[in-house]
């Protein structure tokens, strides 16, 4: 207290404000931090702000693996919304997503033989677009790949999302596309969402960094078909990726 020169009863009222808006827990003593749950949902912009060496690092290695004149999905997501940023210069590209932000990056910056399709539907806090209105657009769809952000991973619960909606939106996607990459950082290893998008062995690629832990690793590599394991922090001169477990489903 007198290191902030305030009183007592500043700081207490300023705890149960915090308290009250559900950014810490009250406890005997003070307070402290929540715990992430099933259904909590950072924004875009923090989300944005997270883990920015791998997502640069996966959105280089998952970019191999689009070619000129296919068709691909995009779902919401920070680590999507960085590789739409490596597929500026792909040719006659044609982007389907129900991210904004994403959507966003080819309209300001993408080539004039890209064509980007944007879903309509109810926007959530990750800036998607979610909701029947979306789904229908993307049930009429036949597409080449789709990339997929994902909230956590987890063995028994699959790729999940802490936002229902969010998950069926998603689920449209997958059952659209004839071939599912998933997108996720080491941070989504045992992060589990409220609801499942797909399970584990449904992914044809897992792209992650070279933080997931060698026992995950092991894990992941017997369910999904191939797992991409891309050095975070490499230069595209000097990537490197590590491909693990590429058994073919």
């Amino acid at each position: 207290m007198r290191e902030f020169n305030v009183s007592d009863m500043t700081i207490r009222r300023d705890l149960e404000s915090l308290a009250q808006r559900g950014l810490l827990a009250k406890v005997h003593g003070g307070a402290t931090t929540l715990a992430p749950g099933s259904t909590d949902e950072p924004g875009f912009a923090a989300k944005s702000m997270r883990q920015q060496a791998e997502k640069e690092a996966i959105a280089r290695r998952a970019a191999e693996l689009v070619s000129p004149g296919t068709a691909i999905a995009m779902s919401a997501g920070t680590t999507t919304w960085t590789l739409a940023h490596q597929l500026l210069d792909v040719p006659a590209l044609t982007v389907v997503t129900n991210s904004v932000p994403v959507a966003e990056v080819f309209y300001h910056n993408g080539r004039a033989d890209q064509t980007v399709v944007l879903t309509g539907g109810i926007r959530t806090p990750s800036d998607a677009l979610v909701g029947p209105f979306a789904e229908t657009a993307i049930r009429s769809l036949n597409l080449d790949q789709l990339f997929l952000g994902v909230h956590g991973i987890n063995e028994r619960s699959g790729f999940t999302t802490p936002n229902l909606m969010e998950a069926e939106t998603d689920r449209a996607l997958v059952a659209a596309a004839r071939r599912l990459v998933v997108l996720a950082d080491h941070t989504k290893w045992e992060t589990v969402g409220i609801s499942t998008i797909a399970r584990l062995d449904e992914a044809d690629a897992l792209v992650t960094d070279d933080g997931l832990p060698d026992d995950a690793q092991q894990i992941l590599g017997g369910l999904v078909g191939d797992l991409l394991v891309a050095p975070a922090g490499a230069t595209p001169d000097t990537d490197t990726d590590v491909d693990a477990g590429q058994a073919s489903r």
